[in-house]
């Protein structure tokens, strides 16, 4: 899994009791998460379907820097299926996991559309080379 995402844990993303905000952490979550299937089925417009359980494996605090992992581990015909992991990004102690997040690709009309993807798409692979070197 790669980790490109990092967030910095601010005040304004605790809860009371001190700690990273559940909700804050899921937001990015899904927004990181849209963002893949984006790049990934090559459409802005995907859905999130499914989100499995959320294991909250220990928590972080202010100032801690945070990193997202996430990976395609299945297409369907209209859909990508993701994990996800959040870790500390100096100690690399686990935060969050979860196990599956089912993004929907959709058509112009606003419904699920084919996408004709089977793999992980890389970006080094999605760009031609231009001949330019720099």
């Amino acid at each position: 899994m790669n980790f490109h995402t990092r967030k910095w844990v601010k005040p304004e993303d605790l809860n009371p009791n001190g700690t990273l905000f559940g909700g804050s952490l899921l937001r990015w979550i899904d927004e990181e998460a849209a963002i893949y299937a984006i790049v990934q089925l090559g459409n802005q417009r995907v859905v999130t379907k499914y989100i499995s359980e959320i294991n909250f494996v220990s928590a972080s605090r202010q100032g801690d820097i945070i990193e997202l992992g996430i990976t395609a581990t299945e297409f369907g015909r209209t859909s990508i299926t993701l994990t996800c992991e959040v870790r500390n990004k100096i100690t690399r102690k686990s935060i969050l996991t979860v196990e599956r997040m089912v993004f929907v690709n959709l058509g112009e009309d606003g419904l699920p559309a084919a996408h004709g993807r089977t793999e992980i798409q890389y970006v080094k692979d999605q760009f031609k080379d231009d001949g330019i070197d720099g």
